[in-house]
């Protein structure tokens, strides 16, 4: 991929957390009963831009790593994948973030330990930057901390303006982002620019509180904030796709899969979904790219291969 050049649009620019995760290498219910780890280039915007690099997309990743030798890990690994690499800020007092995860066909237990990953500063997002890029995504994860909050909300009014589609992945979880009321309004900032919104069943519950809205009401939650489509992923039930408020949602079925390895499948499926809505695909065809890409991370251990045919994103399911 070139890179070269003022006139370089991205599909995608990848804004957020850039970490090393610790992985356990056998299933276990929690850290607590992990005994070995496996280190990986980690980050839920890195790996979405990896994933998409791997299909053929022009993606470039926005972060900030530490002045030590594994933020050189971290940017090598990146830059193997084909994404653009030169966003990736150093910082010369903050260490490298790494969250320490276990192997799980569920939802993983982890411990984050932050450092770099929270310095994004304005000018790491420049203009001329923003654009250019098709979509500015990023997370709750990246949201949940200053002054990083605040140069990323600032990015997307001006992608936004200059005519490009914000994304969100709602990781949001509790112990990274304890104030929930606070999360809710920031949320609510970065969907107010129509944003495309991924979800999990997990990650609504983590937000809105256990049992508090059913699956209808959530996907109405965000787009009262101004989400313009919301994907909310279910697992082995497959997913759910809304373009407005109050409408039936598009149910893209789930199907059987022998789970090697359940890390970044949701990144797996954004990457599906946004390689497919890039290319003007319908929102159903988008849901069926995203999950097929999904599947084949889960039975996949650790990244997926350097290069993918995009083919894989609309094959008809084996078996």
């Amino acid at each position: 991929m070139s890179t070269e050049g003022g006139d370089t649009v991205y599909g995608l620019v990848a804004a957020g957390e850039l970490l090393v995760d610790l992985i356990g290498q056998e299933p276990a219910g929690s850290l607590g009963q992990a005994r070995t780890f496996e280190r990986f280039q980690g980050g839920s915007p890195s790996n979405l831009a990896a994933n998409m690099a791997r299909l053929g997309q022009r993606v470039a990743v926005v972060s900030c790593v530490g002045d030590d030798s594994l933020g050189t890990y971290l940017k090598e690994q990146v830059a193997a994948t084909g994404a653009d690499t030169r966003y990736i800020a150093v910082d010369s007092v903050a260490p490298t973030s790494l969250v320490v995860v276990s192997r799980s066909e569920g939802t993983p237990d982890f411990v984050a330990y932050r450092g770099a990953d929270v310095q994004l500063q304005p000018h790491h997002l420049p203009q001329e930057l923003l654009r250019r890029c098709a979509v500015l995504h990023t997370t709750c994860f990246a949201l949940s901390r200053e002054p990083a909050r605040s140069s990323l909300l600032d990015a997307a009014r001006e992608t936004v303006a200059a005519g490009g589609q914000v994304s969100l992945d709602v990781n949001y979880a509790p112990r990274i982002w304890p104030d929930r009321r606070e999360a809710l309004e920031v949320v609510a900032a970065w969907c107010s620019h129509r944003a495309l919104v991924k979800a999990s069943g997990d990650d609504v519950e983590r937000l809105f509180g256990t049992g508090a809205l059913t699956r209808e009401q959530a996907l109405d939650a965000f787009h009262d904030m101004g989400a313009s489509l919301v994907c909310l992923t279910l697992g082995k039930e497959g997913s759910l796709i809304s373009t407005r408020r109050g409408e039936t949602p598009l149910r893209i079925p789930g199907r059987p899969i022998q789970v090697v390895d359940a890390t970044g499948a949701g990144d797996a499926y954004w990457a599906g979904f946004l390689t497919a809505w890039l290319r003007g695909h319908p929102p159903a065809l988008c849901g069926k790219a995203g999950a097929n890409l999904a599947a084949l991370k889960l039975g996949w251990l650790g990244p997926l291969p350097a290069s993918l045919p995009e083919t894989v994103l609309f094959e008809e399911p084996r078996g």
